[in-house]
């Protein structure tokens, strides 16, 4: 899929507030510092559509942005770390549970987890939050470029080891570099995918 347009169309903390449209969602969340704004602005191709910044937490709505004007991409809050306080932490919670608990439209998440640490308890729990709430997500794994190929490896089975501790598969999922491209084909063709699924009907 070629993103021929991408833009901004709102920012909120109520779920209830967000868009009308019956068009498929496709949510990203993951810790702060993840390089969630960097992965969005490669995947639309535009430099600043996503606001990045070198302090984290910096997202703190739920923003909507209209893709190719048939889907929504949904730039959510990152968890765990942002330097904010613990009221506003759990302001975030809320409404992050809000929207995977009320938001009809979303087709499904995408969990970014960085490759160059060890599993992440915190991912893990939200992961497991997820399937428990029968959210279908894929996990996006980012700043595959920070690695050496074999280190890259031995992470990503380090992840699949954890996960299937308490999963009976791994999880679709997809290797990202924001600064080389690595991973845009397959996420949007991914979405695409679905998208024509969706259609069809």
């Amino acid at each position: 899929m070629k993103i021929s347009s991408a833009d901004f169309v709102m920012s909120n903390s109520d779920v209830a507030k967000c868009p009308k449209d019956k068009l498929p969602e496709y949510a990203f969340i993951g810790r702060s510092n993840v390089g969630k704004s960097s992965l969005i602005n490669m995947l639309t191709h535009r430099k600043n559509l996503a606001k990045t910044s070198g302090k984290p937490g910096k997202t703190q709505l739920i923003n909507h942005f209209i893709i190719n004007k048939s889907w929504f991409l949904v730039d959510l809050p990152g968890y765990g770390y942002a330097k904010v306080s613990k009221s506003t932490k759990k302001v975030f919670q809320k409404f992050i549970t809000a929207y995977f608990s009320k938001r009809t439209q979303l087709v499904s998440a995408f969990v970014l987890v960085d490759c160059r640490h060890e599993p992440q308890k915190i991912d893990l729990e939200f992961m497991q939050w997820l399937g428990e709430h029968q959210i279908p997500f894929s996990i996006i794994f980012t700043k595959a470029d920070k690695l050496s190929k074999n280190k890259l490896e031995t992470q990503i089975n380090m992840y699949i080891e954890k996960m299937l501790l308490y999963w009976e598969e791994m999880p679709n999922y997809f290797i990202t570099s924001s600064s080389s491209g690595l991973g845009k084909e397959d996420i949007l063709n991914y979405i695409n995918q679905i998208n024509t699924e969706l259609k069809n009907n």
